[in-house]
């Protein structure tokens, strides 16, 4: 399972990514205030967002019903030490799909979260994706120009993809720092750059080497 987790409180976040990762296995990334809530779940995709009712910037009720505003359908779960029928009523009302008041159980929260997975809000990834005559299969992890593949790394694949999903998008290079590697991975910016140019090196031989644009001083967008 794909999870975001919107929490500011420091220790309570670690813990939950700690546990969510140990105990469940589950591909976490955390974020601390609103506004950066918001812009992952509209980068890309996530089985269920966790959101903490209070945060710096933008509350998790703001953020819930700005996603519903444009559009989201993905799985929402509040976070908040609020416990009157009011606040419960106000959470939902924003659109959040359930609701668990701190403190809390881990297990509870996994039992809730795998409930809310269950119901499958999420849309469903195309199995492939075409670009004039670029061809990405995600079942396969095969990219393909024509009657040629070309051969990626896990990595190369990963981050074509996360371009493709958001096509004409500048996607700024700690957004994809976090999507590809995960927001404690130990690696250098230059990374990206270097990861970038290899995909480009094995786009060029098909005549696609301005597919992916370079935006100086932000990241990366994919044009064709």
């Amino acid at each position: 399972m794909n999870i975001l987790l919107a929490e500011d409180d420091q220790s309570l976040g670690e813990l939950i990514v700690y546990m969510l990762k140990k105990k469940a296995g589950y591909k976490v990334e955390w974020v601390m205030d609103g506004e950066d809530a918001y812009d992952y779940a509209d980068y890309s995709h996530y089985d269920v967002l966790i959101l903490d009712w209070m945060m710096p910037n933008e509350s998790g009720v703001d953020v819930c019903r700005r996603l519903r505003t444009h559009g989201y359908s993905g799985a929402i779960l509040m976070l908040t030490a609020k416990d009157t029928v009011q606040d419960r009523i106000e959470g939902l009302d924003s659109g959040a799909d359930d609701y668990l008041v701190k403190p809390f159980e881990i297990d509870e929260l996994l039992a809730r979260l795998r409930a809310l997975a269950r119901r499958n809000y999420a849309p469903i990834l195309e199995e492939e994706i075409r670009i004039d005559n670029l061809v990405l299969n995600r079942l396969s992890h095969m990219v393909c120009l024509g009657n040629e593949s070309v051969q990626l790394s896990p990595r190369e694949f990963q981050l074509l993809d996360l371009l493709v999903q958001n096509k004409g998008q500048v996607l700024p290079r700690e957004v994809i720092l976090e999507r590809i590697w995960g927001y404690d991975a130990d690696i250098a910016p230059k990374t990206i750059d270097a990861t970038v140019k290899l995909i480009r090196k094995k786009l060029v031989a098909f005549g696609k080497q301005d597919l992916l644009q370079s935006i100086r001083g932000v990241g990366y967008k994919l044009e064709h």
